[in-house]
């Protein structure tokens, strides 16, 4: 084994300014439990709900339109499962009366490939031409414009102690958490190669979303092949338990497969 001391690296810099949201998110969530479930829902009625929309109103809804608008209104009938807990020592715990959905961006700002977050809001009542509206309005506009990103991007000007502080101090509010981060998040990697995988939010719920791929399925007990999703739950272990979380994972695969009768 050589004794030669490892080579430097061959630069060094501070983190770019514009992955500050990202580590001041990833600071204040340490105190999180998170518990990872998943299951696999059939998209065939999506997809035929997304083909027939796109004949008839040339509207392509979005895959994450489809799980926000399931998981909004699961939610509103599980509030222990979109209430938000802060503090470690003495915990408080706020129930909100509406359900809010962060979904995450891959955007570039600034020059430089980042994730930003939007927050849908009402999802309790909202109906999918909502969502794909507000969807498409971040997703087509600038990043540098748009007014959903005027505090992170007041946070990469901030000096780098100011800007952490603000952060930290914002996402201790329960009353701005909502509007900040959602009561509930869905994050998606189905664009890509991508089966399933996990994520923290900042919210006691957050939705991994994957991709769609036609797998083999029992149907009458014979064998088939459907479009199936992977479709993951994490879940804040200090405000519900695995029962609820699971009973909120299987209606959210339930409303999907049935989505016609929630039209």
């Amino acid at each position: 084994m050589s004794t030669r001391p490892a080579a430097p690296p061959s630069t060094s810099a501070p983190v770019p300014r514009e992955r500050r949201h990202t580590l001041f998110f990833l600071e204040v969530i340490r105190d999180f439990s998170p518990v990872f479930l998943d299951t696999e829902v059939d998209m065939t009625q999506v997809l035929a709900h997304q083909k027939a929309a796109r004949e008839a109103e040339g509207t392509r809804y979005a895959m994450t339109a489809y799980v926000l608008r399931a998981a909004g209104r699961v939610l509103a009938g599980h509030p222990d499962a979109n209430a938000a807990v802060q503090g470690s020592r003495r915990p408080r715990i706020a129930h909100y009366p509406y359900v809010n959905g962060k979904l995450t961006l891959d955007r570039t700002l600034g020059g430089r490939r980042v994730v930003l977050g939007t927050v849908i809001p009402d999802l309790h009542i909202a109906e999918l031409s909502d969502i794909q509206r507000h969807l498409e309005r971040v997703r087509d506009g600038d990043p540098q414009e748009l007014p959903e990103f005027a505090a992170v991007r007041a946070l990469h000007r901030a000096p780098w102690a100011r800007g952490r502080a603000r952060f930290r101090k914002a996402a201790r509010s329960l009353a701005l958490r909502p509007h900040l981060t959602g009561t509930f998040a869905v994050t998606s990697l189905g664009h890509r190669a991508v089966d399933s995988f996990h994520s923290v939010g900042g919210t006691t719920t957050t939705f991994g979303v994957g991709r769609i791929t036609d797998r083999a399925v029992a149907r009458d007990g014979r064998p088939a092949v459907a479009p199936v999703l992977r479709l993951s739950l994490s879940f804040d272990h200090r405000v519900i338990d695995g029962a609820e979380a699971a009973d909120v994972l299987t209606e959210v695969k339930e409303a999907l497969e049935d989505v016609h009768q929630d039209q």
